[in-house]
């Protein structure tokens, strides 16, 4: 199994929450301030330097107003 950072699926998870943010009119700046974080933080999971944890995830999600659980879906169609 190839390490999950750099993971087919870890990178479809960062490209649905990139289009999701980027859908929402959000920017880096903008999503980050809502989860009281600095902009690099975004960048980083964004870009796939660091990896999310799954509260993480909901924080996005919610920061983002998405359902995690429909993210989730669309990351398993394509598993």
């Amino acid at each position: 199994m190839p390490k999950s950072l750099r993971s087919p699926r870890q990178h479809r998870l960062m490209e649905l929450l990139i289009a999701a943010r980027r859908g929402k009119g959000l920017t880096q700046a903008t999503l980050a301030e809502r989860l009281g974080k600095p902009q690099s933080y975004v960048a980083k999971y964004e870009t796939g330097e660091r990896r999310i944890d799954v509260i993480e995830f909901l924080d996005i999600t919610t920061a983002i107003g998405l359902d995690a659980a429909d993210i989730l879906a669309s990351l398993m169609e394509n598993h």
